[in-house]
């Protein structure tokens, strides 16, 4: 329980569908989210977890959010190490339900990352396009899917970033393909992978973690890289998810 929480876990996902264009197959995209800095969760571990997602050379980075644990005063430190991603398509990031929200509005942009709560943008590559945005926290934000899909096409290949994985069941799936979400910490402490007594979700442990499918849309939830609460995992490693993008 206590050594989990510094055992980070790159779990790699391949996704595959015909609408992503020619020029995304094989590209690369790193999520991460949770990362709870504060008192449990020191400034020169996130500069580890930042030197980890550099190694792997993605095309793109989406951050969850969830940066600090509730505490303001982490908040640029936090964004300094975090300005430090390298992706060629992009940093982009939403809140979470403990980011201070004017503070982390605010930083966010001031570091160099892209924010994309209720707002859509094309990730555009050799003269293709993905559309990419996200939605405010499910709890303490307002969520507005229009800002992404009401540009798109059948054809388009498009991803939303939400903290909460609850907003999933919301998802116009018939335009969104790919949801990334955090918040669950996949549990934090399990019954051995199986099943956890809280998940911070109203689903239980629906989407507690992993790859789920509905209706030809895909939520990936990623288990987070810090803890709340406590400082304790056990079967809920830390986790960079990395997804490669397969054109079919």
């Amino acid at each position: 329980m206590f050594i989990e929480p510094y055992w980070i876990e790159t779990k790699y996902v391949t996704i595959e569908s015909d609408q992503i264009p020619n020029q995304f197959d094989g590209k690369t995209i790193v999520f991460l989210s949770d990362i709870h800095a504060g008192p449990d969760f020191s400034q020169s571990r996130i500069g580890s977890v930042v030197s980890q997602v550099n190694a792997l050379n993605p095309d793109l980075i989406l951050l969850g959010g969830d940066y600090v644990d509730g505490d303001s005063a982490y908040i640029n430190s936090t964004f300094a190490s975090l300005s430090k991603l390298k992706a060629p398509l992009g940093v982009y990031a939403v809140l979470g339900n403990k980011d201070p929200q004017y503070k982390t509005l605010n930083a966010i942009p001031t570091y160099g990352i892209t924010y994309i709560g209720n707002k859509g943008t094309w990730i555009v590559e050799n003269g293709s396009r993905i559309r990419l945005g996200g939605v405010g926290d499910y709890n303490n934000g307002v969520q507005i899917p229009n800002a992404t899909t009401s540009v798109v096409t059948p054809q388009d290949f498009v991803i939303m970033v939400t903290h909460n994985p609850d907003y999933f069941p919301k998802v116009d799936k018939s335009k969104v393909d790919l949801v990334f979400s955090g918040h669950t910490h996949g549990g934090q402490v399990t019954f051995f992978g199986l099943w956890a007594p809280v998940t911070h979700s109203d689903y239980g442990n629906k989407y507690r973690t992993g790859v789920i499918e509905e209706n030809n849309s895909i939520l990936i939830v990623s288990n987070g890289i810090g803890t709340t609460m406590l400082p304790l995992r056990f079967f809920a490693r830390p986790q960079i998810i990395v997804v490669e993008l397969k054109k079919t």
